[in-house]
């Protein structure tokens, strides 16, 4: 069994706490038949090391995984790792997780690049990515109010510590996903196609049973000729549905 990254240091109360979601990406990045994939896109030795890119990164819980078993998923220790959260806090906590691991478990070969706070993928270049990971604010329920996140998104001034609203707020970020839960992943849908690298880019997008995920898959599909999404891991089973869902998304190689 592959170690899981401490999280021991996160403050939970406004940054997402890794729950049933982000174990299940953890075990399917793991999965004999995902490494299987993976290392037959990304282990040759003479090719660059992949990036790979986790937007919400939140407690970094998931990107650290992926940073420190680079030799066993990806078959090859030299990958670089780079996150982006919209919630400030949430950036300075998995930049220490993604450290820890490093230090404790990744044997001085992974190279975490930075955590940035922004929106989505807006800060990178096209066509750069070539692993994208992405656990959506999926829950069908009213967007946050984003005219306040400017003021909740870093220490009120004169305070050491956020107030309750804040922390609600800034919570709500991490799981509130509009009409169907997919009013933020449409919009990071859109960029996908734009952000992987065209050689051997791949992104695992992680759908609950609301979130309609075979009418999803099939729109991906639409997108151009030869883009493919399938299903690679599931978890809580809820009236014969999987609860939740990771597709994986790529382009066949030529």
């Amino acid at each position: 069994m592959l170690p899981t990254p401490s999280t021991s240091h996160v403050c939970f109360d406004r940054v997402y706490e890794p729950a049933e979601d982000s174990f299940l990406l953890l075990d399917t990045l793991s999965s004999s038949s995902e490494v299987a994939f993976l290392q037959e896109r990304f282990s040759k030795a003479q090719s660059t090391p992949p990036l790979i890119l986790e937007v919400g990164v939140g407690s970094g819980v998931v990107l650290a995984f992926a940073a420190v078993n680079g030799n066993r998923i990806f078959g090859r220790q030299d990958v670089l790792t780079i996150g982006t959260d919209i919630n400030s806090f949430a950036c300075k906590a998995a930049a220490q997780t993604i450290r820890t691991a490093i230090v404790e478990h990744g044997h001085g070969a992974s190279i975490s690049l930075d955590v940035i706070n922004g929106d989505l993928a807006s800060c990178l270049r096209p066509h750069s990515v070539d692993v994208f990971i992405f656990n959506p604010p999926y829950v069908p329920a009213e967007l946050p109010d984003f005219a306040r996140h400017e003021s909740y998104n870093s220490l009120p001034e004169g305070q050491k510590k956020t107030t309750f609203e804040q922390d609600s707020y800034l919570l709500e970020l991490s799981y509130a996903g509009g009409e169907d839960g997919m009013v933020v992943t449409d919009r990071m849908l859109e960029q996908i196609p734009e952000i992987l690298s065209d050689d051997r880019g791949v992104a695992y997008v992680l759908l609950c049973a609301q979130n309609k995920p075979e009418q999803v898959k099939e729109r991906i599909r639409q997108w151009y000729p030869g883009w493919m999404a399938e299903a690679v891991g599931s978890s809580g089973k809820q009236a014969g549905w999987e609860k939740l869902q990771i597709i994986r998304i790529w382009k066949e190689q030529a």
